[in-house]
């Protein structure tokens, strides 16, 4: 009999991972290992080995993003795959997961059969991403001039927020002179003079969370 597939789920939602283990527990090549409810927590576990695979939900409350967690779990010896389990389709989203080093992104309203596909590619070494996530992905490519950048993102993301510019520069650790040529390009990318035009047009596009 072939070794398993060992899995880490992470997501802060109890009900989510029972969810999730139900769906996995189906399938005999996988084997549900850990759990954890907190980012921190699946760095740990991850660190400790005998994990495959880490199913990765993005937000996690207060403490180390989903993100954050990718970038540290991928950085380990050894490192298992990271396939992101979200709700967020945004391109802030997708591009901080990517850049962290997620195998895969998937959301969490995929079908088991998508879901089970997912693990076994990441697993296998390979890129599992959503269709629409993808596509996001191909269309950001055919048009690099237009699109935002990952700081960029980030920026907008936070305005977004709520943040003023001086907030923005302490989070992100720029000068605020750097976080007003951010929104310059932004504005201009976007067709937009304001920081409320310019939160509404990112949010209908789908470029950063509502």
């Amino acid at each position: 009999m072939n070794t398993p597939i060992r899995l880490l789920l992470a997501d802060d939602h109890p009900v989510v991972r029972a969810g999730l283990r139900a769906v996995l527990d189906t399938e005999p090549e996988f084997a549900v290992v850990a759990e954890a409810a907190t980012a921190e927590l699946a760095v740990n576990r991850a660190a400790a080995g005998g994990v495959d695979v880490v199913l990765m939900d993005l937000q996690f409350g207060p403490g180390m993003h989903g993100s954050e967690a990718t970038a540290a779990i991928s950085a380990l010896p050894h490192a298992p795959r990271v396939l992101v389990l979200t709700t967020y389709d945004t391109d802030a989203d997708i591009l901080a997961a990517v850049e962290a080093g997620a195998a895969g992104y998937l959301l969490k309203d995929a079908p088991p059969e998508e879901l089970a596909a997912a693990v076994r590619t990441a697993a296998a070494g390979r890129s599992a991403l959503a269709p629409a996530v993808a596509h996001r992905l191909m269309d950001r490519m055919r048009t690099p001039s237009e699109a935002l950048t990952k700081r960029e993102l980030e920026v907008l993301q936070l305005v977004g927020d709520g943040l003023s510019n001086l907030q923005i520069s302490k989070e992100l650790f720029l000068s605020q002179a750097t976080v007003k040529s951010h929104l310059v390009h932004i504005y201009a990318k976007l067709g937009v003079d304001s920081r409320t035009s310019a939160v509404a047009t990112a949010r209908s596009r789908r470029l950063i969370r509502g």
